[in-house]
């Protein structure tokens, strides 16, 4: 932690006296040897906090009253964890049980339950010591001793946590507690009323293989050029629009073909009414055509084959037929249930029948949905816009948002200040099966997120920190380290060969496509690791993470504010931009096999035999060989073998034929050898020549 907070922080901050802190801070076991300038160790000032927070009740206005009330208050508290009763906010005690903070349970609470401490997995080691009213130190001490290392933010092993309870007093129970600080009311679900459900647009989601001509057939329908602002002309992000047909509308959703943009086509699938295969005439199915295909029967929507580019020479419709009845996809065509429509994004041929299909099948699905209920739908792109803040691409699938409304979206809230539809205009409100981009978020939500509607901000709030929470802890609990044993591993797997990277993307979507592509790829020497992963442009705090993490910074469809660049180079830190998702995953790919070591590979090029040793003026021995196969070079390296036996290893110092020094020898002739740092040659000795060859270290 960056900030040093001192006595003289936490006495301004309540409006109480130094000595009152100390005092109380010395009653709690926390040393304060130079008294109001006294720093709080960085791993109690959470807890320090906390305690003064109930304690002084913060929330009051009246400071004086809160500070006549502390005597009575103090006696009752065992630790920081206690709650403070008589504090000027009354605290309900719920029947039955203890009464858990923020979902976990504290020390006096479970006194009064019978020793019964009630925590939710992970047990993490500040709500174990809150909740038997203990200091954490004490805790991890006494972890040491049963063999386990937590720090005080970390989880421990549900049996260790078991036998600290007991040591302590204490049963623990694992699961729900007894009751969630500041539940989260939900609007109970209103009865549907026949009368007032009304027919919505349907949903479409374009779906097939890369470049088979997705973004172009929706291009021709809606009449814009979508590709033409899409890096390499692929689609790389989840888009929705609308289309009117017939005097009916028609929502549709684009998704990317790549490889690396498996999840993006699966969100895509499971909030859509009806899936457009696109399949090219030309190549019929390819490898993410039957993973499309796979996710459509996955989500049970209807499926309709549109056979893409017939315009071509090459192009033959039967061919995808045939495909379709290998997959199990059998067209009307040949006597099943799957829809073709033979289309070309060029030309338009077909389009009026696909749109026509399309309605059709919406027809017979009878979509139907209350227009007047509270909003709900789904995140399918969100991103970090200069001048907006954070934003969501929202698909309401039910209800109507409106501006104005209080809205729940993963572990964030916020009150709706904007809405903008498809074509980047202002609007009021957005019904049943309306894209629109919301503005007002407190952050960036994940793709995929639900968004619902709350009665009020405070529940808002409340119900985010506690995602946030639950996901924090899941996060603490995935990374903890249970024993000694563990500790080294991960020390040992820490050696391992890495290159970090940090990654800086413009929606969500596509940092989680790359992060995923990364992961995969396949190699047990070295791995990319994604040290962090956000939305927006690359800033200095980039730089200084890349830099004390040794990673490199890779931005994808973002730009490098201005100076960033300046400091990289004084950090030493690189930066990648790239716009194609391909590109990125094959120079990734480059950079790990440079960052390993290259392969070495001998190459035998000779042999002789030792026939005579002689012993020169000056004391050294030269041995007289021949070369039986291949040649002798001076350099190249050499091993001595004696009766099969490796008894030297080495390399050629200097050749002499009859008196002349030379550079090599070949097979059939006799010369001196003389090998580096080693004299103690025999006659009959073997003499094995090789060289080492570097080559290119591939994943």
């Amino acid at each position: 932690m960056n900030k040093k907070f001192t006595v003289t922080d936490f006495a301004k901050k309540y409006g109480v006296s130094s000595k009152e802190i100390i005092k109380e801070l010395n009653g709690q076991g926390v040393d304060t040897p130079e008294a109001e300038k006294s720093v709080i160790p960085d791993d109690m000032i959470e807890l320090v906090d906390s305690y003064f927070s109930d304690l002084y009740d913060s929330h009051d206005a009246d400071v004086p009253s809160a500070r006549e009330s502390r005597k009575g208050r103090t006696s009752q508290r065992k630790g920081f964890s206690d709650n403070a009763p008589g504090s000027g906010k009354p605290k309900k005690k719920p029947a039955g049980g203890p009464a858990p903070r923020d979902g976990r349970a504290d020390g006096a609470a479970a006194t009064e339950a019978g020793g019964e401490v009630r925590l939710a997995s992970p047990i993490i080691v500040k709500d174990l010591a809150e909740a038997v009213g203990k200091k954490p130190n004490e805790l991890i001490t006494d972890l040491i001793k049963l063999g386990e290392l937590a720090g005080i933010n970390q989880a421990v092993s549900e049996a260790n946590a078991r036998k600290l309870c007991q040591k302590y007093g204490f049963t623990l129970v694992v699961g729900a507690p007894a009751k969630k600080a500041d539940p989260v009311k939900k609007p109970e679900p209103a009865k549907v009323d026949p009368a007032q459900l009304r027919e919505r647009p349907p949903v479409v989601t374009f779906m097939g293989h890369v470049d088979h001509g997705k973004t172009s057939l929706q291009d021709a329908v809606r009449h814009t050029n979508v590709t033409a602002t899409e890096s390499g002309a692929i689609t790389q992000h989840i888009g929705a629009s609308t289309v009117t047909f017939n005097g009916k509308s028609i929502t549709f959703i684009d998704t990317p073909g790549h490889a690396a943009f498996t999840n993006m086509r699966a969100r895509g699938a499971n909030c859509t009414d009806i899936v457009v295969l696109v399949v090219s005439a030309a190549e019929g199915f390819k490898p993410q055509t039957v993973e499309a295909m796979n996710h459509a029967l996955a989500a049970k929507v209807p499926i309709i084959v549109a056979i893409n580019k017939i315009d071509l020479p090459d192009a033959d419709p039967d061919k995808v037929l045939l495909n379709m009845q290998q997959n199990n996809l059998t067209s009307e065509d040949w006597g099943g249930t799957v829809g073709t429509v033979r289309v070309s994004a060029k030309t338009g041929a077909g389009l009026p029948d696909l749109l026509e299909r399309i309605l059709m099948e919406a027809e017979m699905l009878e979509l139907r949905a209350n227009p007047k209920a509270h909003p709900a739908g789904v995140v399918l792109e969100a991103q970090l816009e200069q001048g907006l803040g954070p934003t969501a691409s929202v698909l309401v699938q039910d209800g109507t948002l409106r501006v104005g409304d209080i809205v729940l979206c993963g572990e964030f809230y916020g009150k709706v200040r904007m809405l903008f539809n498809d074509k980047g205009e202002r609007v009021k409100s957005a019904g049943p099966s309306t894209p629109v981009k919301v503005v007002g978020l407190s952050g960036i939500p994940e793709a995929g997120d639900h968004l619902e509607f709350s009665e009020s901000e405070k529940e808002a709030r409340n119900a985010a920190a506690e995602r946030a929470n639950s996901k924090r802890g899941k996060m603490l609990a995935a990374n903890a380290i249970s024993s000694a044993e563990d500790l080294f591993s991960k020390l040992s797997s820490q050696e391992r060969n890495t290159l970090n990277i940090i990654i800086k993307s413009d929606v969500k979507g596509s940092g989680e496509a790359i992060a995923q592509s990364l992961e995969q790829l396949p190699s047990e020497k070295i791995k990319a690791e994604v040290i962090a992963n956000a939305v927006g442009s690359i800033s200095e705090s980039d730089i200084d993470l890349a830099a004390a993490t040794n990673s490199i910074v890779v931005g994808f469809h973002v730009r490098v504010n201005p100076g960033v660049n300046d400091l990289a180079k004084k950090r030493n830190v690189e930066i990648r931009l790239y716009s194609i998702i391909y590109e990125l995953i094959e120079d990734i790919t480059d950079a790990l096999a440079g960052k390993l070591a290259p392969e070495k590979r001998e190459k035998n090029i000779g042999e002789a035999r030792i026939l005579q040793i002689f012993e020169l003026s000056n004391g050294q021995k030269v041995c007289g060989c021949k070369v039986e196969s291949g040649l002798v070079r001076i350099g190249a390296k050499a091993r001595v073998r004696r009766g099969g036996d490796l008894i030297y290893n080495g390399s050629v110092a200097s050749l002499r034929h009859f008196r002349e020094d030379v550079r090599e020898m070949k097979a059939g002739m006799e010369c001196g050898i003389k090998l580096d740092n080693f004299v103690d040659f025999v006659e009959g000795d073997e003499i094995e020549v090789y060289e080492v060859e570097l080559k290119k270290a591939t994943l």
